[in-house]
């Protein structure tokens, strides 16, 4: 087709994707190029925007690399990982549930730990927590011989894959469920962290005035098991201030954790001196095809780290 003006432009570009041969790539394609010629419409985009958006998304990708995923960064900072995932759990976005965002840093092959085993692999410092979940169905009956997968930070806001100082797979465990559906862990009071900010993410960031680049404590859970849809989640401690102001729109009220802290109760291992913390949940499965996603980053950093603080 011959475009005559700019009206017939989005006329021909929806005539050519007619020819999709997979049913459900024409429906995405045909939506992505309605709704993306309706906003340079709506928006009166420039030619000098076009060329700056284009540049923005070159350098998402020139930022990624085997420890980090920019483009998983950008996705959670404008909501689109935290929408995408609502909308396809909790029976399509109708109820709660304990189903949440990927993130970027998650890794295969964590190493194997027994139940009640630590994942502190490397000397971490911060208070000691104990940790006691369960995995059930939709009934409330537990699941067995669930694959569990646990990451998190270090009380220096950066997980293993970003610190060379830290020993591989720090912070990091897989689980698999007893009879009961319970599994449980030991590792270190999850504190507050910066995301990255030295590339387009933090510029974007900074243009639009977010108070802070910073997440609140959580930890992260990947739970497998045949017959059941894979459960992505992240449990955050309940009395943190960034509950509210998260730069990734990653906290609902269903995934606000139970972290208890304990200073005169005897701690569950003799190790441990000063306040410990206990902390509990349980985690819902869905009916499902039981796949896992392909992982954000595969390697570690071999350089320094990089500092966490928003750059001014």
């Amino acid at each position: 087709m011959i475009i005559g003006d700019q009206n017939e432009v989005t006329v021909a570009v929806l005539k050519a994707m007619e020819q999709t041969p997979d049913p459900r790539l024409r429906e995405l394609v045909t939506l992505m190029i309605k709704h993306l010629h309706g906003f340079i419409r709506e928006a009166k985009l420039s030619e000098e925007e076009f060329h700056q958006a284009c540049n923005f998304i070159v350098r998402l990708g020139q930022k990624s690399d085997a420890s980090h995923n920019e483009v998983v960064l950008m996705a959670g900072s404008l909501g689109v990982s935290s929408l995408v995932c609502l909308l396809n759990n909790g029976n399509k976005g109708q109820t709660e549930t304990s189903a949440s965002m990927l993130g970027p840093f998650w890794r295969m092959d964590s190493p194997k730990t027994e139940n009640g085993g630590s994942i502190v692999r490397s000397p971490t410092p911060g208070p000691a927590l104990f940790a006691e979940c369960k995995v059930v169905d939709g009934k409330g009956d537990p699941i067995s011989d669930a694959i569990v997968d646990v990451w998190q930070s270090s009380t220096e806001g950066l997980y293993e894959n970003q610190d060379p100082n830290q020993a591989d797979m720090n912070l990091r465990g897989q689980f698999r469920t007893d009879a009961d559906g319970r599994f449980a862990f030991r590792s270190i009071l999850p504190a507050g962290y910066p995301i990255p900010v030295d590339g387009p993410v933090g510029d974007f960031i900074r243009a639009v005035k977010r108070p802070h680049n910073y997440r609140p404590a959580h930890i992260h859970f990947l739970i497998y098991k045949p017959g059941f849809k894979t459960l992505i989640s992240q449990i955050y401690v309940n009395d943190d201030p960034l509950l509210e102001t998260d730069v990734q729109f990653g906290v609902t009220k269903a995934l606000i954790g139970n972290y208890v802290r304990h200073d005169n109760e005897t701690p569950p291992a003799r190790d441990v001196t000063g306040p410990w913390y206990s902390f509990s949940y349980t985690f819902a499965m869905e009916p499902g095809e039981a796949k896992l996603p392909r992982p954000p980053i595969s390697g570690k950093a071999v350089k320094e780290a990089l500092s966490p603080a928003l750059a001014k």
